[in-house]
């Protein structure tokens, strides 16, 4: 299996996967957050057959389906906790900002435990990591704290 990741200039970056079986697919993610997965044909490679535009929401969950993250693992039932990924989307007031500039626990109580990025996992950011557009905040608080930085982050 070979993967494979080229920048676009002007558009985003565009991550190419190669089955073992020889299938080739790809994932282009443009610089405004919009994802786009293509299918390629095995007697040409360069030509896409068909591609799916898939919204933040959409491709989270399939990225959910295809590899499960530990987060489904860590059981808060009975305590009041809830753990939530919230993507850092084009409207979002915070892309290019740093995280203090949320001031996500001193506003809501949920704590951001985790930033994940296209290509990595960020642990335990501290104030100075500089959002993006695509990155999705683990989140771990009360309900509505959760709720309230969702909605901090979505610019509502």
């Amino acid at each position: 299996m070979g993967t494979r990741r080229t920048t676009l200039p002007g558009v985003g970056t565009q991550y190419d996967v190669t089955t073992r079986a020889g299938r080739h697919l790809s994932v282009v993610v443009h610089q405004d957050g919009r994802r786009f997965l293509g299918f390629y044909g095995a007697e040409d490679p360069d030509s896409c057959q068909m591609s799916i535009p898939l919204e933040g929401d959409e491709a989270a969950v399939l990225a959910r389906l295809l590899d499960p993250t530990p987060l489904e693992a860590v059981h808060t039932d009975g305590i009041g906790l809830v753990t939530e990924q919230i993507p850092v989307n084009l409207r979002s007031p915070y892309a290019g900002r740093l995280l203090g500039d949320t001031r996500a626990r001193t506003r809501t109580g949920a704590s951001i435990v985790a930033v994940m990025r296209r290509t990595s996992a960020h642990p335990s950011p501290g104030p100075d990591f500089r959002l993006a557009i695509g990155d999705t905040l683990v989140v771990v608080g009360t309900r509505e704290g959760v709720d309230a930085l969702a909605a901090i982050v979505a610019g509502e």
